[in-house]
C-alpha cells in the first residue's frame, strides 16, 4: 500500500508544481518525510525527480515564449557552483530535518500567496542577481531543491518578471541546480530507493500534465493553497517532532 501512496503522491505532486513552473522537490520532500524515507536518500531522490520535471517544464514553457535569458542568466551562473558546494555538505540529521522544515515552510507560504497582476516589470541589476543566485544556490544543494520556490517568488515580490516567464525562468533555473546538487552529492546516489524509476514514472506524467496546463492557461491557486497546507504539516513535523 505505502509504494502505491508514494507514487500517487509524487504524481499529483509533480502536476501541482509543473503548472507553475516548479520541479516539485518541496513536495517531494514532504512526501517522503510523511512516509519516513531515509533523510540519506530523501536530496538525492528529490533532486533526481527535479531533473525530470523540471525539464518538462523548461521545454513547455520555453515553445510558449514563456522564457527570458536576460533575466535568468545572471541568478543561474552564481547559483550552479553554489548548489554544487551545497550539495557536497553533508548536515547532521538534526539540523537537516530542521532547515528542511524551513525551506518547506517558506515552500507552504509561497504556494498559498496570491501574486498581484503584473505591471511593466523591469530586469533586476545584474549584480543583485548574482548575489541572490549564490544564496538561493548554497540553501538548494544543502536541502535537495532545484531553488524555484525562492526564486519565483523574488521575481514577482520586485517585479523583475512577469508571472508566465517567472515560471519559464524557474523551471530552468530548477534544472541546472538540480543537476549541480545531484552531482556535489554524488556519493548519497547509492543510498536512492530501489524503486527510485516508479517514483520518476510518476512524476513525469504529472509534469506533462501539469506543465502543459500552465504554459497555456491554468487557475491552480487553489490547489495550490491545498497543497500549501500539506507542506505547512510537514515542515512541523520536521521542526518539532
Amino acid at each position: 500500500m505505502e509504494p502505491l501512496l508514494i507514487v500517487l503522491s509524487i504524481f499529483t505532486v509533480a502536476v501541482l508544481y509543473s503548472s507553475v513552473g516548479h520541479g516539485g522537490a518541496s513536495g517531494y520532500l514532504a512526501v517522503m518525510a510523511f512516509l519516513a524515507v531515509s533523510p540519506e536518500a530523501t536530496r538525492p531522490a528529490a533532486l533526481v525527480l527535479n531533473l525530470f520535471v523540471a525539464s518538462i517544464g523548461s521545454f513547455q514553457f520555453y515553445r510558449a515564449e514563456h522564457f527570458s535569458w536576460n533575466v535568468f542568466w545572471p541568478f543561474a551562473v552564481t547559483s550552479i557552483p553554489f548548489a554544487f558546494l551545497g550539495g557536497m555538505i553533508r548536515l547532521p540529521t538534526s539540523a537537516y530535518k530542521f532547515i528542511l522544515g524551513l525551506v518547506l515552510l517558506f515552500a507552504a507560504f509561497r504556494l498559498a500567496w496570491s501574486f498581484p497582476k503584473d505591471v511593466d516589470p523591469e530586469a533586476p541589476k545584474v549584480w543583485i542577481a548574482l548575489i541572490c543566485g549564490a544564496v538561493m544556490g548554497l540553501l538548494s544543494g544543502l536541502v535537495g531543491v532545484g531553488g524555484g520556490i525562492f526564486l519565483t517568488p523574488l521575481l514577482l515580490l520586485m517585479n523583475w518578471s512577469e508571472t508566465k516567464t517567472a515560471a519559464g525562468v524557474s523551471a530552468l533555473f530548477i534544472l541546472v541546480n538540480s543537476a549541480s546538487g545531484l552531482l556535489g552529492n554524488y556519493h548519497q546516489v547509492s543510498n536512492l530507493p530501489s524503486n527510485v524509476w516508479s517514483w520518476v514514472a510518476a512524476a513525469v506524467g504529472g509534469g506533462i500534465i501539469g506543465s502543459r496546463l500552465g504554459a497555456r492557461k491554468f487557475d491552480s491557486l487553489l490547489l495550490r493553497r491545498m497543497l500549501a497546507a500539506v507542506l505547512l504539516f510537514a515542515s512541523v513535523k520536521l521542526i518539532f517532532v
